[in-house]
């Protein structure tokens, strides 16, 4: 007897949560670095222009796949391509099931950072030195004790399930981190030294467009901040009623995402440049310093410089920034906490138990071998898996898949061209994506 599924309630609250697995720390942490980088207002017009062409279709094809099988990412890509090998459907599904858990691996791990920045400037408040020195430190233990707060805090989401659970957690947590992105995106605006990082984020100089290193930048960029590759869009597509219009949908998360990456680049670009009129190191060799300094080095070393006020940004950014990091890893970790329950007749509380042990255990081997296994396991994932799992994505709806594939059975108008920009020309511009991403890592 098919067993009865969970779903989100209203359109509302699915944008939000879908639009909360996309916003993560590569909106707010990436993106605004990978603009600073690349000519700022010139990347930005880049990655407008190659969300609509690149990164829009993915989130619909993503999203298409597992609305139109009611079912989690293993079952849907089998019965996609039933007609033609149901093993590699179901063998890609798995890929990005494991995908998923990788992803969770590092990711808890980065979370827990963000968590423990946020709770030093209350240890700060209080006088509590040797505390705030630890939150703010660098160690293993840090690692031990706050990675395991988040997979909990995530698992605490998942149990509830998806209307109680994610979609209720998103109706709070998104509101929220608009509000605290805004609220810190004007107080920024009022230092010395933001208005020159506004003119070098929203002024292009168009003589950089067409700069390839820039274009590539844009184009991995677009992809992996809509969390596209690992099964996270189709998992929430397949929670939405069989009537819903997806296009529509579609196109307001990819607008919200892409509104919030927008945001995080007129907080982080200004407070990059009121850093250095406090006289804080910035760039090296005319690159902005790592994205690991920035986060954890720069900004603190700005917010120090605010006295008691500093204490309060702190505060609120790195919230804004545990935020982001939550309403990503609850996407993920329902992946395979639905399988489990879909595929193998489990109670969704012992299915989240199960994933969250699992995804502790691979949490702390990269914990114990951090020096080498960390970066790797980051650069596995972003740079072959997500490109390679986006492209098969297209492959799948614009050529394998054929019974109940709309676009393919009765594409008529508009749908028709769509449908074979999604067949030809998507599949090559995903296939630029990977070669460059990948020559590049």
């Amino acid at each position: 007897m098919a067993q009865m599924r969970d779903g989100f309630q209203s359109r509302f609250g699915f944008v939000l949560a879908a639009a909360g697995a996309a916003v993560g720390l590569g909106n707010i942490w990436g993106f605004p670095t990978q603009a600073a980088n690349h000519g700022g207002g010139a990347f930005l017009l880049v990655y407008f222009a190659v969300i609509f062409l690149l990164a829009l279709p993915a989130l619909y094809t993503e999203l298409y796949i597992g609305h139109k099988a009611q079912s989690n990412p293993v079952k849907a890509l089998q019965s996609a391509w039933q007609e033609k090998s149901p093993k590699i459907g179901a063998g890609a599904g798995y890929l990005g099931l494991t995908g998923a858990i990788v992803m969770l691996s590092f990711y808890s791990i980065v979370a827990g950072w963000m968590l423990a920045h946020a709770l030093d400037p209350i240890a700060k408040l209080f006088g509590l030195d040797a505390v705030s020195q630890f939150l703010s430190g660098d160690s293993s233990t840090r690692n031990f004790v706050f990675t395991p707060l988040m997979l909990l805090l995530t698992a605490s989401i998942i149990l509830q399930g998806v209307k109680s659970g994610i979609e209720a957690w998103s109706r709070r947590l998104m509101p929220l981190l608009l509000l605290l992105l805004i609220a810190l995106i004007i107080y920024m605006g009022t230092l010395d030294g933001a208005a020159e990082g506004f003119k070098a984020y929203l002024v292009p100089d168009f003589a950089q467009i067409t700069d390839p290193d820039l274009i590539i930048a844009a184009m991995g960029q677009a992809f992996f901040s809509l969390s596209l590759g690992v099964g996270c869009m189709m998992i929430y597509g397949s929670y939405l009623k069989p009537n819903e219009n997806l296009p529509k949908l579609t196109f307001s998360v990819a607008m919200l995402d892409t509104g919030v990456a927008f945001l995080a680049g007129l907080l982080i670009i200004p407070a990059i440049f009121v850093a250095q009129q406090n006289g804080v190191e910035v760039f090296q060799d005319g690159k902005l310093i790592g994205e690991g300094r920035l986060i954890f080095a720069v900004l603190p070393e700005l917010f120090e410089n605010m006295g008691q006020m500093g204490l309060l940004v702190s505060l609120t950014f790195f919230v804004l920034m545990s935020i982001a990091a939550v309403t990503s890893t609850i996407s993920s970790t329902e992946i395979p906490v639905s399988f489990m329950v879909e595929n193998h007749g489990m109670q969704r509380k012992q299915a989240t138990w199960i994933v969250t042990a699992v995804i502790f255990v691979a949490s702390m081997a990269i914990i114990l071998n951090f020096d080498w296994l960390f970066g790797l396991v980051i650069s596995l994932l972003t740079h072959y898996q997500l490109p390679l799992m986006g492209l098969f994505y297209f492959v799948t709806v614009g050529w394998v898949w054929k019974r109940g594939n709309q676009l393919r059975e009765d594409a008529t108008g508009l749908h028709y061209w769509f449908a074979q920009y999604v067949r030809f020309v998507c599949p090559v511009l995903m296939t630029a994506v990977f070669i460059n991403v990948a020559l590049k890592g």
